[in-house]
This record gives structure tokens, sequence and C-alpha cells, in this order.
């Protein structure tokens, strides 16, 4: 089975920041028929972040052949949620996730308050007839007793509410295969976010390998002050082994597109995500706009 090629709109939120009905269109135009948003702001705004009613993105994104097949909600609050969700289910889009989650270190009982937190959040989807879908970084490779963050999420979630999309780039940047946890997980993988690493950078692959240390606490600010711009590069013109990552996922029963995204460009980023759906679709098989 081939996956579909998607575009996680992070990747372009400066053109969609100044332009989103203009930056839909080229998005359409560059070739893509699947995107997933990125709603940093749903406190203030239910929908994907740029300010849009939902019916009016519904008919764009209908009138370009786009389909939403995921979203971002930050923050991940309960509270919240009944809004964004009913702005998703306008769009016709049945699964969303949380973004970027930070976890103290060896504190156990914090991160199953958060699971907690996950399995509620599965149960208001599944109630809805919607999936709910854990997105990782790197930092949830750190371990408490012994066992990765990662694992602990697993362990303490219900296989029937909470469901992932697998970041392979992220995985491959805490030293860890993501076709292995991707074997693992099985089902309950859902998407799959594709990133690249340029061959030459001045950071090591593994971020464990001096760059951050298995054992400190790891914030955003941490992240965002040691998170290298240029370890980046469009998809399809790095060192990763993608097509190992698409064979894995077209073997998985839930997985049904894999998502390109490009934090960060030395390039337009049209420009940039148009490279990214060049390369990935002459270079890799088993995928398909």
């Amino acid at each position: 089975m081939s996956l579909g090629i998607g575009l996680q709109l992070y990747s372009v939120r400066n053109a969609l920041a100044a332009d989103p009905w203009g930056t839909l269109e080229k998005i359409a135009e560059i070739g893509f028929k699947r995107i997933e948003a990125a709603n940093h702001k749903a406190k203030t705004d239910p929908g994907v972040g740029f300010g849009v009613e939902a019916r009016q993105l519904r008919q764009r994104l209908d009138d370009l052949g786009l389909s939403m097949i995921g979203c971002h909600i930050n923050p991940l609050e309960l509270s919240i949620l009944p809004r964004a969700l009913d702005y998703q289910t306008t769009l016709g889009n049945t699964q969303f996730g949380c973004d970027i989650e930070f976890f103290p270190p060896n504190d156990l009982d914090y991160v199953k308050r958060r699971c907690d937190v996950f399995n509620q959040v599965g149960q208001l989807a599944r109630e809805r007839g919607m999936r709910f879908y854990y997105h990782n970084h790197f930092q949830e490779f750190q371990r408490i007793d012994g066992e990765f963050v990662y694992s602990h999420i697993i362990e303490n979630t219900d296989p029937s509410l909470v469901y992932f999309e697998i970041d392979t780039y992220w995985m491959y940047r805490a030293g860890q295969d993501p076709v292995g946890w991707m074997e693992k997980l099985g089902e309950r993988v859902v998407l799959l976010h594709q990133k690249d690493f340029p061959s030459e950078t001045a950071q090591p692959l593994n971020l464990y390998d001096g760059v951050f240390s298995m054992t400190e606490k790891i914030s955003m600010q941490e992240f965002e002050d040691r998170k290298d711009p240029l370890c980046f590069t469009e998809i399809g013109t790095g060192v990763l082994p993608i097509q190992e990552v698409i064979d894995a996922g077209a073997k998985l029963p839930n997985v049904l597109s894999i998502v390109l995204e490009q934090d960060h460009t030395q390039l337009p980023e049209l420009e940039s995500v148009r490279l990214s759906l060049d390369a990935f679709t002459s270079k890799f098989n088993n995928v398909a706009p």
C-alpha cells in the first residue's frame, strides 16, 4: 500500500500568518492534497491557528482539493477542547494530537498524571468519533526507573484511547530506531512525521551525544536554545533512511499518510516544501501525493 504524502502546516507558518488563503492555494498548486494543522493558540483560536472561520475554511479546502488529516492543539486542556473539536469536525478532520510535551527528570508521577490527561482527551475524542494521538520529540527518550519516558507513556495510556504520531526525525535525534517503535506500537500508530538531516552539521545526529544529557531537565527554553536550525534540510535531500520508514509505515493498518514537516529552512517556506515534495516523490517508492 502506498502512503499518501501530507504537509504539516507548521512548515509554512510565516506564509500562513501573512496570507492564509493565498498560501493554501499555493500548497495545492505545489501538489499537496493532505494537510495537518498546528494550532498553538488554542486558548483564543479554536481553529487551525490563523484565525479563519470553520465553514469558510472547509469550503476553501474543498475547492482546492485539500483534506485536513490531523491537527496539533496547544495547549492540550480539556476545558478548551470541545470548541476546538467542533471546529475540526466541521473541517471533516477525525484526528488530532498534542504537539510537544516536557517531563521533569525522574518524576514518574508527573508522567502518569499526564497520561491520565491523555486518556481523558482520548475518551473525549472517542465520544466524538475521533482519535487522539501523541506526537513525540527527542526528550521522551530520557529514562525514569530504567525505562524511556516514551515507554511509560505507552504503558500508562489506554490503547483504545491514545494513538501515536511517530516523528521519525526526533526519534533519530534521540538515538532511536523509529522502525522498531513502529513495529512495537503497530495499530496504535496513525500518522508519521518525516523531516531530514543534512550530511554536514555542527551537531551530531543523536542529541544525547553531547548536546543534551540523559538526566538533565529539558524545557521549551532549553529545546529552543540548543536546537540548531541548520540541522534540518529539505526532505529527501539529507541522510535519514526514509525508505525504511516508508516501507515500515506501509505495513501498519492505521497509517495512511506520511506528513512532511520542515521546522527550519534557509529557503522561502513555499519553495522549501516544493523541493521536499519533488525530492520525496522522485526518490522514494510506496508514496503518492
